[in-house]
């Protein structure tokens, strides 16, 4: 028995072979990925070996995994879907000031975390469609800018900082260190652990803010915001702890890719019910 593994997303498979008398038998639990060193660059192949009387035959091939590719798109739709539907409520459908801008303070950062998310999915749509070097730097570094840029705006939001020079102090640190942290896995070196725990760091300290402020604003849709961070937490598990895909297509990567497809819809349902209570609550302090 052979154990192969994958960092990214991560295929973590067993096979076994064995032939005897002429007969071949072939027993492959999924598709099994190789890490290949090459030139201080990692290729990740697609490897399927045969045993025929105790000669080996090996296929190569560029890994494709076509679930999390479909999973990827329709997060980078519903994340395009859920920005649209904030547009439309913030300028059409509640009040504008006179200069025809939202009275809710967050508008614009909300616009960016919605470019951010698109760039992030479409990367990883292209990544898990055609895995190089080129591809893999793309989407780690989307994801790394992504989470980084969600804790500032976790932040930002719960602490009610509306003032553009706090803004830019309480971002500078944090934006400092996801940019350092893209040059290092882009021109250092890419260590997939040191990468892992970056990114959980930065994800469970934004789920946590978020909850805690939920339940000390009392925020009327603080049930979104809990459901929201309670199965994303859980989701995120299947990041850290993988298992070997079903049918060679649904792996840990790509099921915690389709469970948060649903949590996008309840997410930005949340940020449009903020928009509409911030603005009710300034309106109202105005008369």
């Amino acid at each position: 028995m052979e154990k192969l593994s994958v960092v990214h997303g991560t295929c973590k498979n067993h096979y076994i072979y064995n032939g005897k008398n002429g007969i071949v038998k072939v027993t492959a639990d999924t598709t099994v990925c190789l890490i290949e060193r090459k030139k201080k660059n990692y290729l990740t192949l697609t490897r399927l070996s045969i045993m025929v009387n105790g000669h080996s035959s090996v296929f190569l091939g560029c890994r494709f995994e076509p679930a999390s590719v479909a999973f990827s798109a329709l997060n980078l739709a519903m994340h395009f879907h859920g920005w649209v539907s904030f547009f439309i409520i913030l300028y059409y459908k509640l009040p504008l000031k006179d200069e025809k801008k939202a009275y809710y303070e967050y508008a614009s950062l909300w616009h960016i975390y919605a470019l951010l998310s698109l760039n992030s999915w479409f990367w990883s749509a292209v990544f898990h469609s055609r895995d190089v070097d080129l591809t893999e730097k793309l989407d780690y570094s989307s994801a790394v800018i992504l989470l980084g840029y969600s804790l500032i705006l976790a932040i930002l939001r719960s602490f009610n900082v509306r003032d553009e020079a706090t803004r830019v102090m309480v971002s500078a640190p944090l934006s400092a260190f996801a940019i350092t942290h893209v040059m290092y896995i882009n021109f250092y070196k890419l260590d997939y652990g040191w990468n892992m725990k970056v990114c959980v760091v930065m994800a469970v300290a934004q789920l946590a803010i978020w909850a805690v402020w939920a339940g000390v604003s009392r925020h009327p849709s603080r049930w979104k915001l809990w459901l929201v961070v309670f199965a994303g937490g859980l989701a995120m598990l299947l990041e850290i702890y993988d298992f070997p895909p079903y049918e060679g297509l649904f792996d840990a990567h790509a099921i915690w890719h389709a469970s948060t497809i649903p949590l996008t819809y309840i997410w930005w349902s949340f940020i449009r019910d903020d928009a509409h209570f911030r603005t009710t609550k300034i309106l109202k302090k105005a008369r």
